[in-house]
């Protein structure tokens, strides 16, 4: 006997047999078993989901010779065509080949002649999104009056190219992408009934590369099994799949959490003997990292659908919640620039340098920020009576963090004008000590003050006081002059660079000309 394959072996054949999909399936159970059938059903949704599948069962359920019902025989002669293909009432249509008006006029002639073995004529056209214009046209005509015994169902994985007037006149379901336990389950229940052993794991890994489809996930079933040769081993899979495993993108992010570079380039060196995608890789990485930030919000939210509740638990634990979100966001565009590196190995390493060069508070930071501190010269002698005061008490170490600080306290306007032309002067649990120069006083009022103040306790979480020191010079700038200072930095290597160009040099030379200054700007 010819070999099946699962996916067309276990294609459901009942409503029943579905999994997932809740939704569509108990509307169409209910207009079946109460008479409250439309003309034209629209299936939408991605690539195996079910889609051709649910319109094949609705097509059986309305021609079943047992009656119309939710839930046809199967065994009858109108079941058993259907469900072989060769019923002469199910007008399947691949819209993607035959996409002429020519093709839909066509197939649209005999709309109007009853059937000639079932109870409905059903047109089942898949990747209906693919019909030209004037194909459209065509069948527009047809569902404004359809005949009685005629069923129109149409599938698609693009709605949005559809034109308003056919969406208008079907009514619409949008099948969802399966999780991973609802893809795991139902290929265990399947390896079972097929007698072959496997690991948790593996069928886990099998479910997670489907990324929703349960068609893919059986094509991919098959794979395995004769890669394995008959049985499912997780490392086997993984080796099929090219994945790494789990436990590496863990050790990698702990080595990010210890800030450890030699560590993480070691491990990164035994990841590279497996010849990894890196962007799938970085694509784990990233999946965890989202996990971690919705365990440090709300543990109880964390499943164990991925098999590592423990894991991101323990890891949420050892990361700053400042540190993930600045990591997911520079793996997101080291992902999106991976291809363009030299290699990807060395794109990976340099992602991974990255996060760790710019996380906040690191050792090499916090001893940059010691040593202007104490490189700060006492002023010289004789200027004790000099209207600028130095300040009294050490700055935080938090300091180069104020504008990260101001950008989470949520304030707008004047109030957050205030707080970019002020510098972090000290950090207490008690209290917050900002500086700011003369020429910026005039920002200042209570109710200002009183709004930065009650941000500050909510983002600390703590009762905090506020206090302003007016006419202190702070060894730390502000951030409205940092970006002042950053500005005139790259003004002034603008204007260097047009100076030192040849091109301008030889204009100059040759015709006189003239730099005007004030018009250069730095580009972004």
């Amino acid at each position: 006997m010819t070999y099946q394959v699962l996916a067309r072996k276990w294609r459901p054949r009942l409503f029943s047999e579905l999994v997932g999909q809740e939704h569509v399936q108990r509307a169409l159970i209910n207009a079946l078993d109460n008479d409250r059938l439309h003309h034209a059903y629209l299936f939408t949704g991605t690539r195996g989901v079910g889609k051709t599948t649910i319109a094949r069962i609705l097509a059986k359920s309305l021609n079943c010779e047992a009656g119309v019902s939710s839930t046809p025989c199967g065994s009858c002669d109108s079941c058993i065509e259907i469900d072989e293909g060769r019923f002469v009432d199910l007008i399947e249509v691949d819209a993607a080949s035959r996409t002429k008006v020519e093709d839909t006029r066509e197939l649209l002639e005999n709309v109007q002649y009853a059937p000639t073995r079932g109870r409905y004529k059903v047109y089942l056209v898949d990747e209906v999104h693919m019909l030209s214009g004037h194909s459209f046209n065509a069948l527009l005509k047809t569902l404004e009056e359809p005949p009685p015994h005629v069923k129109f169902l149409l599938a698609t994985t693009d709605p949005q190219k559809l034109p308003v007037t056919i969406l208008s006149r079907c009514l619409q379901f949008n099948l969802k992408h399966l999780s991973v336990t609802q893809i795991s389950r139902q290929l265990a229940e399947i390896l079972d009934k097929e007698q072959i052993g496997f690991e948790e794991g593996a069928v886990r890994q099998l479910a997670i590369a489907a990324d929703g489809s349960m068609r893919d996930a059986l094509s991919l079933l098959d794979q395995a099994i004769g890669f394995g040769g008959g049985e499912l081993r997780e490392t086997e899979v993984r080796t099929m799949l090219g994945t790494i495993d789990r436990d590496t993108v863990y050790r990698l992010l702990q080595d990010l959490a210890a800030a450890d570079a030699a560590a993480l380039l070691t491990e990164v060196g035994k990841v590279d003997e497996f010849a990894p995608d890196y962007a799938a890789l970085l694509a784990d990485m990233l999946t965890v990292l989202q996990r971690v930030a919705i365990a440090q919000a709300l543990p109880d939210a964390i499943d164990d659908t991925f098999g590592d509740r423990d894991a991101v638990i323990r890891l949420a634990g050892e990361l700053a919640p400042e540190d993930v979100q600045l990591y997911y966001q520079i793996g997101l565009l080291g992902r999106r620039d991976l291809s363009m590196a030299p290699d990807a190995r060395g794109g990976f390493e340099m992602v991974m340098l990255r996060m760790l060069a710019f996380r906040p508070g690191t050792e090499g930071q916090d001893t940059a920020v010691e040593t202007r501190i104490n490189n700060q010269s006492a002023p010289p002698v004789g200027q004790a009576d000099n209207k600028v005061k130095t300040a009294p008490a050490p700055v935080s170490k938090a300091a180069g963090e104020w504008q990260h600080i101001i950008e989470q306290l949520g304030i707008n306007g004047l109030a957050r004008e205030m707080a970019l032309n002020c510098a972090l002067q000290e950090v207490t649990e008690t209290s917050v000590v900002l500086t700011m120069e003369k020429m910026h006083t005039h920002l200042l009022n209570k109710s200002r003050t009183d709004q930065v103040e009650a941000a500050l306790r909510k983002y600390y979480g703590r009762s905090i006081k506020l206090k302003i020191l007016k006419d202190v010079q702070s060894v730390c700038e502000s951030p409205a002059r940092q970006k002042a200072r950053e500005e005139d930095e790259r003004r002034q290597q603008a204007v260097e660079a047009i100076e030192a160009d040849s091109n301008i040099k030889a204009m100059q030379d040759t015709f006189g000309a003239t730099i005007s200054y004030e018009s250069i700007r730095p580009r972004d």
